[in-house]
C-alpha cells in the first residue's frame, strides 16, 4: 500500500536491508496487514474515516496533510486502516439501492445494478484509472533527482477511492432528489441541473486526484493533472448547447443493463 519505495534505506553494513526491515516494508506485508484488519472492526477508526469523508468535500487539502503526518509517524503515505473502504462500500450499496428505487426497479434488477456499480463503475474503472495514473506519474512526473522513488500502484488506487467518494455522493445521492421531478424532464432546466451536477462531480474527482499526486514531494509538474478541466468545461458547454442530458442517458443505460 506504500506509494513510494526508496531503494537505499535502512541498510545493514553491506548495503542490504535487514531481514526484519525487508519483511516489514514489502508491499505484500503491507497488503496482508491491511486485508487482515478488514475482519477486525474494533481495530478500525470509523470516526477518523468519517472525518476524512467530510473534509473530502469541504477541505480535501486537510485530508492530504494528514497523509503527510502518517508518512512521518508510520513511514507510510497510504491508509493502513480499511475503515474508509468499509464506509465507502456501505455508501455505495445504500446509494445504489436508492437509485434503483428512484428508477422504479424491482429487487433483482436493483441487485444487478448494485453489482454493475460496484464491479464496473467503482472497481473496474478504478483499476483502469489507477493503472493509467501509476504509469504516467512514474514515467513522466518523478523528479530527476528522485529516481530512487516511485509511485506504487496501491497508492494510485487509494487516490482513486478518495476522488470517487465525492462523485458518488453527488451523482448517486444528491442527484436522486432531482431525477424524477426535474432532470429527466425534456425541459432546459432539466438537462441544465443534471449536467451541472455531472460537472461538479467530475470536477471534484479531477481536483482530489490532483491533490493526491501533488502531495508526493518527489513528483513534478503535477499541475498537468488539472488540464482535463478544460475538456470538461468544453464538453459541458457543448452539452447545454445541444440539449444532451447525461443523467437521462445514464438512467436509460442502467435500465438496459439490468434487463
Amino acid at each position: 500500500m506504500l506509494p513510494t519505495t526508496l531503494v537505499s534505506s535502512r541498510s545493514q553494513g553491506n548495503g542490504a536491508l535487514s531481514p526484519r526491515d525487508a519483511a516489514r516494508h514489502t508491499a505484500g506485508a503491507k497488503r496482508y496487514k491491511y486485508l487482515r484488519r478488514l475482519f477486525h472492526f474494533r481495530q478500525m477508526d470509523f470516526e477518523f474515516a468519517l472525518w476524512q469523508m467530510l473534509y473530502l468535500f469541504t477541505s480535501p487539502q486537510r485530508v492530504y496533510r494528514n497523509f503527510h503526518y502518517r508518512k512521518q509517524t508510520k513511514d507510510q503515505w497510504a491508509r493502513d486502516d480499511p475503515a474508509f473502504l468499509v464506509l465507502l462500500s456501505i455508501w455505495l450499496c445504500v446509494s445504489t439501492v436508492g437509485f434503483g428505487f428512484v428508477l422504479d426497479m424491482g429487487f433483482f434488477e436493483t441487485i444487478k445494478l448494485l453489482l454493475w456499480v460496484v464491479f464496473i463503475d467503482c472497481v473496474g474503472v478504478g483499476l483502469l484509472i489507477a493503472t493509467l495514473m501509476w504509469f504516467i506519474s512514474n514515467k513522466y512526473l518523478v523528479k530527476q533527482q528522485n529516481r530512487d522513488y516511485d509511485v506504487e500502484w496501491g497508492y494510485a488506487f487509494d487516490v482513486h477511492l478518495n476522488a470517487f467518494y465525492p462523485l458518488l455522493v453527488i451523482l448517486h445521492f444528491i442527484q436522486l432528489f432531482f431525477i424524477n421531478y426535474v432532470i429527466i424532464s425534456d425541459s432546459v432546466i432539466g438537462y441544465f441541473v443534471g449536467n451541472t451536477l455531472w460537472l461538479i462531480a467530475i470536477g471534484y474527482y479531477i481536483y482530489v486526484t490532483f491533490l493526491g499526486y501533488s502531495a508526493l514531494p518527489f513528483l513534478k509538474n503535477t499541475a498537468i493533472l488539472l488540464y482535463p478541466f478544460a475538456l470538461l468545461i468544453m464538453l459541458y458547454l457543448i452539452s447545454l448547447a445541444c440539449g444532451w442530458n447525461f443523467t437521462k442517458m445514464l438512467c436509460s443505460f442502467y435500465k438496459y443493463r439490468v434487463k
